[in-house]
């Protein structure tokens, strides 16, 4: 076989799997939308499940599937910025690097049910958090910590070498090349690791059924103090998300309705983590253009 037919068949085979994997992607976003979206209506939408038919309607979980991602990235970028900096930057190789790498290699690969019995163990009863959001945004940080962190450092590492030594030949201070320079430049790579852990606490479910909880108290969205038990902005309320909600109402089996309602909260979620994977992206992009002067 020579080259130019080694390279024809390599090329056909890629493209092939490439398609392959799109048309099943499209196929599963079309089949959940294409069910879903004749169910989605205003009321399904803002209106808690006991208002509209049995067990209708996904406003507080749908809130709280919001709020939680909120949680969750405030507790996770920072460590996850802060972690991934020192490890590309500031830690010197051997094996205590090496060491602290396989550590967040290892909590990347923890099944969620098993970082649930931790959370339920040691943040709810432990700690005494008990069944909150605040319990479900620790207990999805441990899922969401490991990639950052990764995600971060190869950002900072994909950085020329030119651009870093040129600031410091500059006279700027590390952490000054580190926040004007590096970090200006690795913001695409790390939107993307921003994006993935934020899709994980979107669909999460396993995890938050040990943490969140998997009711809610009834909402009053006039209450805006924080500490109010019914207020929707206190983080240590029991909450159910959408992904607790779906899977709640196909496994309990009492809404006569239950397939429609899961179909419609199904389509709401798809379309909300392209929405937000969307305004991500363009914010990414807006940001890098911000800080490097580009066009």
């Amino acid at each position: 076989m020579n080259a130019k037919t080694a390279d024809k068949i390599a090329t056909a085979l890629i493209v092939t799997i490439a398609a392959i994997i799109i048309l099943i992607l499209a196929g599963l976003l079309g089949y959940i939308l294409i069910r879903g979206v004749g169910h989605i209506s205003f009321d399904f939408l803002t209106s808690p499940p006991e208002t509209i038919r049995a067990g209708g309607g996904i406003g507080p979980q749908l809130f709280n599937s919001l709020f939680l991602l909120v949680l969750t990235m405030i507790i996770t970028i920072p460590l996850g910025l802060g972690a991934g900096i020192y490890m590309s930057e500031y830690a010197k190789p051997g094996r205590g690097t090496d060491f602290i790498r396989l550590v967040v290699e290892v909590l990347s690969s923890f099944p969620s049910i098993v970082v649930g019995l931790f959370g339920l163990l040691v943040i709810v009863n432990l700690f005494g958090f008990g069944f909150s959001l605040f319990s479900g945004a620790l207990a999805l940080t441990v899922f969401n910590l490991p990639l950052m962190v990764r995600i971060t450092e190869q950002g900072l590492k994909s950085v020329p070498r030119e651009q870093k030594e040129a600031g410091l030949a500059l006279g700027l201070s590390k952490w000054k090349t580190i926040r004007s320079i590096m970090l200006p430049i690795a913001i695409p790579v790390i939107l993307t690791g921003t994006i993935l852990a934020a899709g994980r606490v979107f669909g999460e479910a396993a995890a938050l059924l040990f943490t969140a909880g998997m009711s809610s108290p009834r909402l009053d969205f006039s209450d805006w103090n924080p500490l109010s038990p019914f207020s929707p902005l206190n983080p240590f309320r029991p909450a159910e998300t959408l992904a607790v909600h779906i899977w709640k109402i196909n496994s309990e089996g009492l809404a006569p309705d239950a397939p429609e309602i899961a179909a419609g909260a199904s389509a709401v979620l798809i379309i909300t983590v392209l929405l937000f994977n969307m305004i991500a992206r363009w914010f990414g992009r807006y940001v890098h253009r911000k800080f490097t002067a580009t066009k």
